[in-house]
């Protein structure tokens, strides 16, 4: 069994009862994606979050950005569906990623019921919880498990 299948295997063990394939840590979502150009991050945060705060650096071809909710005001995106289907097919591994993991079980679930069997959630996201000091990028996420990323 490759690599890719077996982080494919155990993810679809995590998230028990979610319609959605699976999850995975960051460390596995970044060994996926470089295991396989096919795989997709889909990141959901908002645009303004992706230009303030960074993002993860990967090649245009397997990074897509799709905004789950609009920002300011943080109404949901009315075009997520079609935007989705601009960046993943729905044959892809596609996986979800935000701020901290809320929003992108959200859009792992809604992707699941457009017709994505493949996608998976990223655990802890991009920036991870707040510590006790209530800063981010220290408790788990993209950032504290050193993945390459670009930004502030």
């Amino acid at each position: 069994m490759s690599t890719t299948d077996e982080i494919l295997a155990n993810a679809r063990t995590r998230a028990p009862g979610q319609p959605y394939a699976g999850a995975v840590t960051p460390l596995e979502a970044f060994a996926l994606l470089q295991s396989d150009p096919r795989v997709k991050l889909v990141d959901v945060r908002t645009n303004a979050e992706r230009d303030w705060v960074g993002r993860p650096a990967l090649p245009d071809a397997q990074h897509g950005a799709v905004q789950w909710s609009l920002y300011p005001g943080g109404a949901p995106n009315p075009d997520f569906a079609t935007q989705l289907q601009n960046v993943a097919a729905p044959g892809d591994v596609v996986l979800f990623l935000c701020r901290s993991g809320v929003r992108s079980r959200h859009a792992a679930r809604t992707a699941t019921e457009l017709g994505y069997p493949n996608a998976f959630d990223i655990l802890e996201g991009f920036e991870g919880d707040r510590d006790p000091e209530g800063h981010r990028k220290t408790v788990g996420g993209w950032c504290k498990a050193g993945l390459p990323w670009i930004g502030a």
